[in-house]
């Protein structure tokens, strides 16, 4: 029990650059104190105690306003970050080494008893402020899932979701500097609030990828047209007066 909140200590002094001290982590972070309650009431429900373990889940949420549900299986090294609102569902399953934000709820779509109704995080999965993951299936190790995102379907490792309903983005590597910060944030086990430089929504970099091919289509087009008035063919005025295509208003707009 102490080796692991030793654990639990020493990677919130890693992930939280507010930490200024082991002794502040222990005694001023509810993240800390909700993990050390459900370990007790996780050990009375595994034994059939089943009210005392929802007792001490009660007490625990009361003081830390985090609720886990007794039943739920946590991992070694998670951080529970702030916490306020955050909920945990009976069947949920979070792996070593993952962060979680205040206003998460890891709940269930359906009402069957004895069913997994929760997800499962894998190792190192980060769950941004606000995000809701909901049902029974698995964010992938590495996965990110940012700031008030709904997530009703199964991330892949590595990936990122985001939006609602969420869409995944497939993580990218554009230039030296961002694959330095990624190398860094994972040698620290840390992305803030599951927020990083690459997490565009999908339908925008879909939106932007149109835009470009339109420029592109048009720079073509106008090129056309200019060398058909040097081989001496007239144009039509309609053609002459044609509006440009403004892609850089289109792209504000899409931003």
């Amino acid at each position: 029990m102490f080796s692991r909140l030793r654990e639990d200590l020493a990677s919130v002094r890693e992930r939280d650059p507010a930490a200024r001290s082991t002794w502040e982590v222990l005694t001023c972070y509810p993240g800390v104190h909700a993990l050390l309650f459900h370990r007790l009431a996780h050990a009375a429900w595994r034994r059939g105690f089943y009210w005392l373990g929802r007792f001490i889940s009660h007490v625990s949420r009361f003081l830390t306003g985090i609720e886990i549900h007794p039943g739920a299986s946590i991992g070694r090294r998670v951080f529970i970050d702030h916490g306020m609102g955050v909920v945990i569902g009976e069947t949920a399953e979070i792996g070593d080494d993952c962060t979680i934000y205040q206003g998460v709820t890891l709940g269930g779509t359906s009402l069957y008893r004895g069913a997994k109704r929760q997800p499962t995080l894998e190792r190192g999965v980060v769950v941004g402020a606000g995000a809701k993951v909901l049902g029974g299936f698995t964010v992938g190790e590495g996965a990110k899932v940012g700031s008030n995102a709904v997530v009703v379907k199964p991330v892949p490792a590595g990936c990122t979701a985001v939006g609602n309903p969420a869409r995944v983005i497939d993580p990218e590597r554009d230039g030296e500097r961002d694959q330095a910060r990624e190398q860094k944030a994972e040698q620290m086990g840390f992305s803030a609030y599951g927020v990083t430089r690459q997490m565009d929504d999908p339908l925008a970099k879909a939106l932007h990828g149109l835009l470009d091919h339109a420029v592109e289509t048009d720079r073509r087009l106008q090129a056309l047209l200019e060398r058909l008035e040097k081989s001496g063919l007239k144009l039509d005025e309609d053609v002459e007066q044609t509006d440009r295509f403004d892609a850089e208003k289109l792209s504000r707009m899409v931003d």
